[in-house]
């Protein structure tokens, strides 16, 4: 689903064809996984089709994981007016091989446009990304990496039944829960409380790092609040909410998530020390400051 810097931005520790984080994972709100709450309904489409112009969310989106941010990002400006300098993603050495070893003299070839892919999910653009993925995706469906880049790309555009698709292929070929985060946000934005929590399940059987459980929890508790089950969805984001002295931002993120549950079951008192305590912590994470004003 690394600390995956600044309040709308947080980077996952996942192992991707670039050796670099496969997930931005930022704030979200109201528990949704990595990119915050869906904007579309369920849809399959073509990553390359025209992407209709979508409302704005109910809720502000936390954002990482790539998911659009709503908050300025001013770390990413550059110091001049010249461009940022950007180094090109390079696949980890054991893709590499695979690819080599898979794809003959047509390797070379594949592995330029690996890069390329990942270059341009890197920079959020992450149509061109699904793109060039697609034609390695059909010649080398065993390699994971592109399965899991491509699952992570046509997530990024709300295209959360393919997501699924490609990441539950990644997870088949590795037995990796790492992005089952992810996963579980696509079943939440199609509405398959089950899965959700099948998936979630799954991951708990299995601990991976903090941050990847902390997501699998916040996901899994927003899909609780999605259905009105509010006592429980406090319930299992409270497990995790004891106050720490040095903070990481996957723990900002679950209070701030935490908190909007209890802003929407109507505990209002509950919800502004746990606003308080992210803002006391960050006072630009997402919109805490506003948060707080409206429960004034």
């Amino acid at each position: 689903m690394g600390d995956r810097k600044t309040s709308s931005s947080r980077p996952t520790k996942s192992n991707t064809p670039t050796g670099r984080s496969s997930r931005k994972l930022g704030g979200r709100t109201g528990g949704f996984g990595p990119h915050g709450p869906p904007k579309d309904p369920e849809r399959e489409r073509r990553a390359d089709t025209p992407r209709r112009e979508k409302p704005e969310p109910d809720r502000p989106v936390l954002r990482k994981r790539g998911e659009r941010s709503t908050t300025p990002k001013p770390k990413r400006a550059p110091a001049t007016n010249q461009p940022p300098r950007r180094r090109k993603r390079r696949p980890a050495e054991e893709v590499t091989e695979q690819i080599i070893e898979t794809a003959g003299r047509r390797g070379p070839y594949f592995l330029n446009e690996l890069e390329a892919a990942a270059d341009a999910y890197a920079n959020d653009r992450d149509r061109e990304a699904v793109r060039r993925l697609r034609p390695l995706r059909v010649a080398m469906p065993q390699i994971a990496a592109i399965r899991e880049l491509l699952g992570l790309g046509q997530y990024r555009l709300g295209n959360y039944r393919a997501a699924s698709a490609e990441l539950k292929a990644f997870f088949e070929l590795t037995d990796s829960v790492e992005q089952h985060p992810v996963l579980m946000d696509c079943a939440r934005a199609q509405r398959r409380w089950r899965r959700v929590g099948a998936l979630w399940e799954e991951l708990s059987a299995n601990p991976t790092t903090p941050e990847i459980m902390y997501e699998g929890r916040i996901v899994a508790a927003g899909a609780l609040g999605d259905q009105g089950r509010f006592d429980e969805a406090i319930a299992l984001l409270e497990r995790k909410a004891a106050p720490v002295r040095k903070p990481k931002i996957y723990h900002l993120r679950l209070w701030y998530a935490l908190a909007d549950l209890h802003e929407r079951a109507g505990n209002f008192a509950a919800a502004r020390i746990l606003f308080r305590r992210v803002k006391r912590f960050d006072k630009f994470f997402v919109d805490v400051d506003t948060r707080l004003s409206m429960l004034h």
